[in-house]
Order: structure tokens, then sequence, then C-alpha cells
């Protein structure tokens, strides 16, 4: 044991990151389990008697979650600041948790199991922003967590490791859907005629296609209760991060978990930094200017408004409009490229920096993003155009604006203001993330050309404020930020 504390664990801090990482698991499973089970859910709602379910009662069924994410990242801050980085991820899994165990059996206690009713609508929807919260809290603190235990050397490569469990997190669910459903068949929906109802699945309802309105759906939200409860259970065992026991006063704890990660004499020397930085527990939101704030939120602002939301949610819709073949096995092909380019991230952040990922990245997309505009308005070019561009797109995202936007935002704010700062940036990444993904579809029904041509433009602007604005933290102390961010407010 004091060689361990002499030299520092990496086994110990690759565990409680990979308990961390799990959160960014939940995140991304949470936010894509819909994408199989919509469609049975708006079967179901559709057989309901005492109300018409509408394309858009179900457009706000599919994305309710939404609503949560935006109040749980708001909450962060205030959660962390007061509860801890700890026991808010804990809070954040028993969200995760009862939200998979009541979008499962929404009848719980009130209702009548198997019959679709406008109360049983407002529950279902109730347990879905549930669920939502625990994304939101999830997305803003378990990045926070992992830089606060991270050493400076590898807190870049260590926080893009929640973003590669995001986009995992993606595709372990679309398998588990694809298992779940098996030889069932998905119910194909008809639009709403005079008022009615209508469901067509090869003239009467399948017993297949039953199945997927009765049982499928339920069996997809109930999956989350596993990787839920694992998480829930698993963050309990982990510490409190150092800086948070070194601003509440702990510092006793607060050594012991850095000399396990540091080894004790670096530990000591850490620790001395977060104290020096530390003079009051917690400094007024501005303290540091304005323009930390800015930057923050500008993070997030740009990274939704590059449109990358608008190709993963919607891509079988885009590659379908290209006509180059089965939409899905693209998709499949455009996930697989997602995790490469991720870990592509994760390798080279703490050698080439934030800023040049960035800001490549920025100027990868526009040319993917100006790739897709043309397919589309010039007559004559090959649907394999727009396709190659789609994935230049999306890869230039996954290595750079994906993670590196997770990473900053986690480490470019002061101690003392950490907490809120990061509740807010990420709140704003939620609130344009839901700006993005409710206006994509109205826009490239219009005009795919013009919506894509929106992004490059948006593209190109993320570019220039990384350039301008956003300052390099490669190699750069949690405690440096205080440095930085003074020396900003006097020039």
């Amino acid at each position: 044991m004091a060689s361990y504390r002499q030299t520092g664990s990496p086994g110990y801090l690759f565990t409680i990151v990979l308990v961390a990482v799990l959160g960014g698991l939940l995140f991304g499973y949470d936010t894509a389990v819909i994408s199989g089970a919509e469609r049975g859910l708006q079967a179901f709602f559709m057989g309901a008697k005492d109300f018409t379910y509408t394309n858009g009662l179900h457009g706000f069924t599919s994305s309710s979650a939404l609503i949560g994410c935006i109040i749980g990242s708001a909450l962060s801050g205030l959660f962390a600041g007061r509860f801890g980085r700890k026991k808010s991820l804990f809070i954040a899994g028993v969200c995760f948790f009862l939200s998979a165990a009541g979008s499962y059996y929404p009848e719980f206690l009130f209702f009548e199991k198997g019959v679709a009713t406008k109360g049983l609508l407002v529950a279902f929807n109730l347990y879905r922003v549930l669920g939502g919260i625990g994304v939101g809290m999830a997305s803003a603190i378990c990045p926070m967590y992992i830089a606060e235990v991270a050493p400076a050397e590898k807190r870049g490569a260590l926080v893009s490791w929640n973003q590669f469990a995001i986009i995992f997190g993606q595709l372990v669910v679309y398998f588990v859907n694809f298992m779940i459903l098996g030889d069932h068949i998905a119910p194909k929906m008809a639009s709403l005629a005079e008022g009615m109802n209508q469901i067509i699945n090869a003239g009467d309802l399948a017993a297949d296609a039953n199945w997927s309105v009765t049982t499928g759906w339920r069996l997809m939200f109930g999956s989350e209760m596993v990787p839920a409860g694992l998480f829930t259970l698993l963050i309990l065992l982990v510490p409190e991060t150092p800086r948070y026991l070194a601003m509440s006063g702990q510092e006793e704890k607060a050594l012991t978990v850095l000399s396990n990660i540091n080894g004790e004499s670096k530990a000591r020397e850490i620790l001395n930094d977060i104290k020096n930085t530390v003079i009051e527990k917690k400094e007024k939101l501005l303290a540091y200017g304005a323009l930390v704030i800015f930057v923050g939120i500008m993070l997030s602002v740009f990274q939704q408004f590059v449109g990358i939301n608008a190709v993963l949610y919607f891509a079988p819709r885009i590659f379908e409009s290209m006509g180059m073949g089965n939409p899905m096995t693209q998709t499949v092909l455009m996930g697989v490229i997602n995790i490469t380019f991720t870990l592509v991230a994760i390798f080279t952040v703490e050698k080439l920096g934030r800023k040049p990922l960035l800001i490549t990245g920025s100027l990868g997309m526009a040319l993917g993003a100006l790739g897709v505009a043309l397919a589309d308005a010039v007559p004559g070019v090959p649907g394999i155009i727009g396709v190659v561009s789609v994935m230049v797109y999306s890869a230039s995202f996954m290595f750079s604006w994906g993670p590196i936007c997770w990473v900053l935002i986690s480490e470019i704010f002061p101690n003392t203001i950490r907490g809120a700062a990061v509740a807010i940036a990420v709140a704003f990444q939620w609130i344009s993330n839901f700006i993005v993904s409710s206006t994509f579809v109205p826009l490239y029904t219009w005009s795919p050309a013009f919506t894509y041509g929106m992004y490059c433009f948006f593209c190109l602007l993320a570019a220039f404020f990384v350039w301008k604005l956003v300052p390099e933290t490669k190699g750069k102390t949690l405690e440096d930020m205080t440095t930085l961010w003074r020396e900003r407010m006097k020039k």
C-alpha cells in the first residue's frame, strides 16, 4: 500500500474513469433507444379511444426526453456544487433507472395495462422527461468528474473516452433493439384520415406487428434498466473528486485520492495548487469576466449549429433521398466511421492540442456540408458524392467537435465557478440541439441545398471563433485556468 501511495496507480485511475464513462454510455443509450421503439409506441397510442394520437403528439413524445435534458443540465451545477460530483452522478443513475422502468411499464399503480389513454400518455412522457434529466446531468457532470480526477497530461484523452462511450452507447442500443425485434415486424403507420386512427400491416394487424405494439417497445425501453442499475451501483464505489473535496474542506480525503492517482509527492504539489485557487468555496459567476462564460456557451452552441445531430438523427432519411441502395447499411457504415474517428481524437488530442483538431474538423465539416449541398443543387451529380460528403462531414465532427468540445467545457472554467459554468454551457447545448433537430426536417424538405449551405457557413464561423477566442489548454492543469482567465481580464 505504501508503494501504491508513492507512485500512484494507473489501474486505479482507469477503474474510476471507466465507471464515470458508463454515464456517457447511458447518455448515448437513452437518447437513441427511441429510434427502435417509436413505431411500436406510435401504434400503441393510436389505439386510444379517448383521444386522437396525432403526428404532432408523436413528435413531442419522441423528443420529450430533450425537455428533461435541458432541465437536468441546468440543474447539474447546483447539484454538483451542493452534493458533489459523485452523489450527483448517483442521482442521475437513479433517474436513468426509474425512467427505464417507468417507460417499460407506465401503467404502474394508476392505469390498466395495455389500455392506451390520454393519462397514460402523460405518464409515459413524464418518465421520458425524468430520463432526460438524468441525461442532462450526466452530460455535464461525467466530463467534469473525469477532468477533475485525471492528471493534466492525460485529461484530454480520458475525457474524450466519454464521447466514445456516447457513440458506443448509441450503437449498443441499435443492436439491442434489433435483437429485441428479431423476426417480428415493426408496424407501418398510415396518416390520420377523418380523425380515425389507422394502422396498416399487410391488411390486418399481423401477430408479429401486434407483438411490437404490445411488447416490443416496452422491452426496448426496459433494457436500459441493466446498464442504468450497474452504473448506479458502481458509482457508489468510486471516490469523490479531489477538487470538490478540497473545496469542501476535506483536504485529507483529497490528498488520499490524489496520491492513489499520482503518487504522494505529486499529490501534495497538486493539492497546494488547488488550495491556492480556492480562496473561497464559491465565487460569482462573472468573477473571471464574461468572456470565459461566452466561450463556454459558444462552444456548446457551435457543436450543435454545425448540424451534426441533423445527420445522426435523420441519417436513413438522408441516404434514402440520395438513392444509393439500403439506407440502413449506409447508416451502420457511418456508425463504424464515427467510432473510428472518435478514437483518432482520443489518441491525438494530447499530441496535437485542442485548437488544431477543432479548426481542422470545422473545415472538414464545411467541405462535407458543401458537398451535400452541391449534390442536391447541381443536376446530374452522382448520389455517391452526397453519400461520401455525409461520411466526411460526420467523420470530421467525430475527431473534433464531438469529443473536444466536451474536453474544453470540462476543463476551461476556473475551479470556483466550474459547476455553475458547465451547467450553463451544457444547457445551451441541449437548447441548441432542440433547435437544430426540430428545424431540420422542414428545412431539408424545403431545400437540402440551403440547409447544408447554412451548416457549411456555421462550420466556417466555428473555425474562426476557435482561432480567435478559444485558448489552448493542452498540458495545463485545471488550476492554470484561474491564471489564464485573470490575465485575459487585464487585456
